[in-house]
């Protein structure tokens, strides 16, 4: 059983969340409860249904929702379907979706709302789910910027215990599995990091990472707010770093992550700047 309260229902902006559930009532109390956590924050909360209809869904949870219906025609509030956010012409089309959350990202700021919190029914990959898998890595990309929560429900009913645990490895945050943050920086380009890393969620880490071997210059990965990296997934900084020019990446860290480091031998590859050096 998925305990459905606590911080994966009010995740941070920036955070993408695998949510497995099971039964219609866990479904339903997960979307009352995320929808008043974003209104809470105001955000823009988009629900993105494909087990029901948009319809059917309205009509369930606005009487839970107090204000659902000025908050519906204020745009604070959307109920879509994946079919018109996901697919084109039947087939699956990331830019569609990509472009989409873009587009409800800038009707927030011009509503004076502080992001996107999504709500997705991931039951549309279920006659795929490895394929399902490798697009929620790559959409780890879109996170860096902070603006966008997302919170995927995986109904255990349609996926095998195998699409589930595939599911939440590519996810930075999951019941039960370490919980890992992260944020786009620039000047020079890079990435901060915070939380865990270690086999739960090590998938996730190397599709956050991966966007940096095509950077020319120097990358620095602030990692100082790290708690804890498994020996497999420092390994992944290394692959980083062995793709791009000598030198050219830099991982700031605290010493019990540069001791990992250390470990698996990626200060061959990696320069490591420990917190306070010069």
């Amino acid at each position: 059983m998925v305990h459905v309260a606590g911080s994966v229902l009010d995740p941070d902006l920036g955070d993408h969340v695998c949510l497995p559930f099971e039964g219609d009532r866990q479904r339903m109390t997960t979307t009352r409860l995320f929808t008043l956590n974003g209104l809470r924050r105001r955000t823009k909360v988009m629900i993105i249904t494909h087990a029901e209809t948009p319809e059917r869904t309205r009509g369930w949870l606005a009487p839970h929702i107090p204000g659902f219906d000025d908050a519906e025609a204020a745009g604070q509030v959307e109920i879509l379907s994946c079919a018109d956010t996901h697919f084109t012409d039947g087939r699956l089309d990331p830019d569609r979706l990509l472009h989409g959350l873009a587009d409800a990202h800038h009707r927030a700021r011009r509503h004076g709302q502080h992001g996107v919190y999504a709500l997705i029914d991931a039951s549309w990959g279920a006659r795929d789910a490895q394929a399902q898998a490798a697009f929620e890595a790559a959409a780890n990309e879109l996170f860096g910027e902070r603006w966008l929560a997302a919170v995927c429900q995986y109904d255990r009913e349609l996926f095998p215990l195998d699409a589930i645990e595939r599911a939440t490895a590519v996810h930075p945050i999951a019941p039960e599995q370490a919980l890992l943050r992260f944020a786009n920086t620039s000047s020079p380009p890079g990435l901060r990091v915070w939380g865990d890393v270690d086999l739960t969620n090590r998938p996730a880490f190397g599709s956050v990472l991966s966007p940096l071997e095509k950077e020319p210059g120097q990358v620095v990965i602030d990692a100082s707010h790290l708690d804890f990296i498994d020996a497999g997934s420092a390994r992944l900084l290394t692959v980083t770093a062995a793709a791009r020019p000598y030198g050219s990446t830099v991982v700031v860290c605290a010493e019990r992550v540069a001791r990992v480091l250390r470990l698996v031998r990626a200060d061959a590859h990696v320069v490591v700047r420990r917190v306070g050096d010069g």
